[in-house]
């Protein structure tokens, strides 16, 4: 399980996450306040974090996006 703390972009990140064909499977689990929780296949929380922060980092918006990323 890895969790997405960011006030802005939820939705995007959301969808990044969730559509991505990268080395895991990211599933929304559940949102409380700017907190995003994500349940991930294989159960590599560390390795999901990483690859997560990747992935949204690479976007546009990313690069300037105040955001945190914590393997649960």
């Amino acid at each position: 399980m890895i969790a997405i703390n960011s006030p802005q972009k939820q939705d995007d990140i959301t969808k990044l996450l969730t559509e991505s064909d990268g080395d895991f499977k990211y599933e929304f689990v559940k949102k409380t306040g700017m907190k995003l929780e994500f349940k991930v296949t294989p159960d590599d929380s560390a390795a999901a974090a990483k690859e997560a922060k990747s992935l949204i980092k690479g976007q546009p918006w990313g690069s300037v996006l105040f955001f945190q990323v914590l393997a649960e």
